[in-house]
Formats: C-alpha cells, structure tokens, sequence
C-alpha cells in the first residue's frame, strides 16, 4: 500500500466513523447541550478533563466557552482541570496521579455544574475517581467516550450522558470528539444568544 492509499484510508475511516456517529448521537449530543445551557442560566459552570490528547480536546472546549466559538458573545464559565501543571504535579506527588481531578473537583465544584470528561477508552482512574467526586457534589457528568465505555461506562449515573463514538479506534474517537464539541458550542450560542 502506498503512502497516498494510507492517507486515503484514513480519511475514508474518519468520514465514515463520522457518518455512524451523526446516525446515533445526534439525539445526545442535543440533550447534553441542553443540560449545559440550563446550568449555564443558572450561573453554573462546565469544569472539563481528559488524559493526553482527550485532555486537549478538554482544554479546547473550556477555551471556546470562556472565549468565543464562532461569534462575538460574552465568555462563557468554563474551567479546564487539565490546565494548571503546578497543581496537577502537586497532587501527583504528594497524593497519587489519580486525584488530580478528583482533589480539584472538591474545591472547584458545586452542586448543579456539569463536568464535561473526555476519554478515549473510559479506563483511566482519575477520570472515574473525578466522575464520584462529580455525583457527591450532586453535579451532572456528560461523558464523551469510545470503544465499550470501560469502567467509566459503568461509573456513570441515571441523571449523566454518555455520548460514546461509535469505534475502537483512538484517532477516530478523538475526531469525533473534536466534533461533537464543536456542536456542542454551537448549540450552546444558539440556545443562549439566537441567531
């Protein structure tokens, strides 16, 4: 296979990954929208999380929200638990690695936020730890995931939303991701602002 074919197929994955995607989430997508805009309204906050490159796709939908996404609008709260190496690294070397969501949540979140998880795989313990510490503080979780959901899937509650790709791939399910925040802030400034 030549390099161009290799090019081509990954193109052809990702639309078609894409196209499934679109036929099964779209119905979630718009009601975790909607979960968003009522905590919005009601001067609540979106706090964001992922690992590596779910932890970019976090970072980035935190940045459209507290900036803007594709029109003038005032900044929306959102807040990137990714972000703050200083406090990562701190909880990472005085607790474990698996707090460093979870410690910050504590101090950061209030009943009625939503945290907003992205996770390829659905099987990294700071983010399941994050999701209990979410339920204590009687926020609402909105999981973006893959694969089979992993342990999160099961973490999760009735009152939360699981929006999860439909592929085991972890380029396509990131692709997807970036997506379906995309939509998600469109939905958001629809909702709130018109037009």
């Amino acid at each position: 296979m030549s390099l161009q074919d290799r090019i081509i197929n990954h193109f052809s994955d990702s639309i078609q990954t894409k196209q499934d995607a679109m036929a099964s989430l779209c119905e979630l997508i718009e009601f975790a929208s909607q979960k968003i805009v009522e905590a919005l309204v009601n001067d609540k906050k979106v706090l964001t999380c992922g690992n590596g490159g779910s932890a970019g796709d976090a970072q980035h939908f935190s940045s459209e929200m507290l900036n803007r996404f594709e029109r003038e609008r005032p900044a929306l709260p959102a807040i990137a638990l990714s972000t703050d190496t200083s406090t990562i690294t701190s909880i990472a070397n005085d607790y474990h690695f698996d707090e460093i969501f979870a410690k910050q949540l504590r101090a950061l979140g209030q009943p009625g936020d939503i945290l907003l998880v992205y996770t390829s795989s659905g099987n990294s313990a700071n983010l399941i730890k994050a999701v209990n510490v979410a339920h204590d503080k009687e926020m609402i979780v909105i999981a973006l995931s893959g694969k089979d959901g992993g342990a999160l899937a099961g973490a999760l509650n009735e009152a939360d939303i699981e929006i999860r790709v439909p592929s085991n791939s972890t380029a396509r399910i990131q692709e997807v991701h970036l997506l379906i925040s995309h939509c998600l802030c469109d939905l958001i400034d629809h909702q709130l602002f018109g037009g």
